[in-house]
């Protein structure tokens, strides 16, 4: 009985470490298959480098039309939102009592011209005093002064552009009686404008008269617009430790309005010689970024596998939907740049091929 007793016992314990080896077995040769990744090949770069900054356009030369001197209205030359040239006439003001008085002036002068003349005859026979012509002189002066007076009021009764420009919305009706200074329309020169924007006072040694600057819209989305840099405030804010910068820029086609908000960046000398990879390779978190190189090891087999390596890195600056890294992947080094929420440290992986990403042999620095 002993002996059967051993004998059954014995066959439960062989019967359960042959079942607990052949769970294991199945388990050990049942691994997942190889996560499909795409790769990007991390390689060195000349990266862009940019001061941004928000600004605000404005007009370099922008007016508000309106009389020097009062007067009713009797013409209005031009349409709202109509293109015009320098000099081009706006609106006419009564000038009828002006040019009256021009015509008594005219007159009076012949008439004084006509008594100077006698006189001179008369002094050259001595037959007058050199004071009585020297008096018909000067009331001759006096009547063409005040000719050219007349004259310049009766200019100020026409209003005139300025400038070539494209005018605004008419303010003033014929027949209404306009005081000096009363606005007329607005004229606006669009083919330049000024960009005016702030940077914070660490930012002045990298600032230089005649500066590249990128300006972006978001009325125009993905069109980039090219100033320069014209002025430098010499001093700086004391409330923001800001400073003034004004760039100019050419509006050939009118696209860009005066007070339309603007993207702009300045551009600097592009940073050399740095290590990229694409933004979505870099796994964001609070304790740190980090990436998935992708590492070639032999299998158990002897076989080549890939896996991949989570590797802390330090990032930098973000440009085009790519980024620096300052630290921990150097060039040549392959990563994960999808697919990393199905990975794990050591996790085997295949590279799709057919969306693998690639870097392009030479990135536009500007």
């Amino acid at each position: 009985m002993s002996l059967l007793v051993l004998l059954v016992l014995g066959g439960l314990y062989g019967f359960d470490r042959f079942r607990d080896q052949a769970i294991a077995d199945f388990f050990a040769k049942n691994q997942p298959p190889p996560t499909p990744v795409a790769v990007a090949v991390a390689k060195l770069e000349d990266v862009p480098r940019y001061l941004p900054a928000i600004g605000t356009l404005a007009a370099v030369r922008q007016v508000t039309v309106a009389p020097e001197v009062a007067g009713r209205v009797t013409t209005i030359s031009f349409e709202a939102g109509a293109t015009v040239s320098a000099g081009a006439p706006l609106v006419q003001l009564n000038d009828k009592t002006e040019r009256a008085d021009l015509l008594a002036l005219k007159a009076q002068a012949r008439l004084a011209e006509l008594n100077l003349a006698r006189s001179r005859e008369l002094l050259e026979r001595q037959a007058t005093a050199k004071a009585t012509v020297d008096q018909q002189q000067a009331q001759l002066d006096e009547i063409n002064a005040n000719i050219q007076k007349t004259e310049a009021q009766i200019a100020y009764k026409l209003i005139r552009a300025p400038f070539d420009g494209v005018l605004g919305i008419r303010q003033v009706d014929i027949g209404q009686f306009l005081n000096a200074g009363t606005p007329i329309v607005t004229l606006t020169d669009l083919s330049r404008l000024y960009v005016n924007f702030t940077l914070p006072e660490q930012a002045r040694p990298q600032l230089a008269v005649g500066q590249a600057v990128e300006i972006t819209n978001d009325a125009f989305p993905g069109k980039v617009f090219a100033a320069q840099v014209t002025a430098i405030e010499p001093q700086v804010s004391v409330e923001t430790r800001s400073i003034k910068v004004q760039a100019t820029m050419e509006n050939p086609e009118h696209l860009l309005l005066p007070g339309m908000f603007a993207n702009v960046r300045v551009v600097l000398p592009p940073q050399k010689d740095v290590v990229t990879i694409p933004e979505t390779a870099v796994d964001y978190t609070l304790y740190g970024n980090s990436v998935f190189v992708v590492r070639e090891e032999k299998s158990e087999d002897g076989t080549p596998a890939l896996k991949v390596v989570r590797t802390p890195v330090e990032t930098g600056d973000r440009f085009m939907e790519r980024v620096v890294v300052l630290k921990g992947v150097a060039p040549g080094d392959r990563v994960a740049a999808s697919g990393q929420l199905k990975l794990s440290n050591g996790a085997p992986v295949t590279i799709k091929e057919s969306s693998a990403l690639t870097v392009p042999e030479e990135l536009p620095l500007h």
